[in-house]
């Protein structure tokens, strides 16, 4: 994918997971990468890799959940590289169990990061792109985001917004030059799931009850990027994924009795608080 030669690309969450997958195929692709992360030494890590196998990469600390910290790293990118071609809002983690057991501070750091972390990179970086006449804002959801799961209200509230406000600011950053895409995926093998909490349960018995097999990183990387190329407003992979978001648009009620049973399992774990 040529595309990326030479482009000017900003993404967050790239330490690890999901994230440094893009980062490295960014870099093999030619594009100049900006690694930011909340780890700081694991964003120097994949920025030292991209480098060592010749591609071009600058790492960056940044917690998402500042807006003036989020700003200023796009501000300063366009500025000293002269445009920003590109922005991968993918930093996230996810609270998962039942809302009952959640309080509002689960709450709070799901919004602050998944939510608030994204509408700060997007209109810093959709402000700048207007300004130079391009850019492409890519944002992080979920399946989850598309169809809704028992287990995961705090977090599929959060991707539900992600999705409504990609598609919205999408509609109008057209005629200005200004593409958005949102990425939904199903189950990708990132960190995520081990830095996730689970309320009142383990989360080794949690995430073995998940009926679908995850996806690696690397391939997952590749379908963005794809989707990416091809300006897609919504990119939904793997297929599995795609069959139960074309069910849920045909037919909403039909993943209830399904969302249900995932429901009862899971109590058949779940502790008391």
């Amino acid at each position: 994918m040529k595309k990326y030669q030479d482009k000017i690309a900003i993404v967050t969450g790239g330490a690890s997971g999901l994230g440094r997958a893009l980062c490295e195929q960014l870099g093999a692709r030619g594009a100049m990468v900006i690694v930011a992360d909340i780890n700081a030494a694991g964003a120097a890590t994949v920025s030292e890799s991209i480098l060592a196998s010749g591609g071009k990469a600058r790492a960056s600390h940044l917690d998402v959940t500042s807006e003036e910290d989020v700003r200023k790293l796009i501000d300063q990118t366009a500025a000293k590289q002269g445009r920003l071609d590109y922005l991968f809002n993918i930093a996230g983690f996810a609270i998962q169990g039942e809302a009952r057991d959640m309080n509002l501070d689960h709450w709070r750091r799901i919004l602050d990061v998944n939510l608030f972390g994204v509408i700060y990179g997007t209109t810093a970086a959709y402000t700048r792109m207007v300004q130079q006449g391009f850019g492409h804002i890519v944002n992080m959801s979920s399946l989850l985001g598309i169809v809704g799961f028992g287990l995961s209200a705090a977090y599929a509230t959060a991707k539900h917004a992600i999705v409504g406000l990609s598609t919205s600011l999408r509609a109008e950053g057209a005629d200005l030059g200004v593409k958005v895409s949102v990425v939904c995926p199903g189950f990708v093998e990132t960190g995520l799931y081990a830095a996730a909490t689970i309320t009142c349960a383990d989360k080794e018995e949690f995430y073995a009850q998940v009926p679908f097999k995850k996806m690696a990183a690397a391939p997952a990387a590749r379908e963005i990027l794809k989707g990416v190329a091809r300006n897609q407003a919504i990119i939904v992979f793997p297929s599995s994924a795609r069959v139960l978001w074309r069910l849920h648009r045909l037919n909403p009620n039909s993943m209830d009795m399904a969302n249900r049973s995932i429901v009862r399992k899971f109590r058949k774990i779940r502790r008391a608080p």
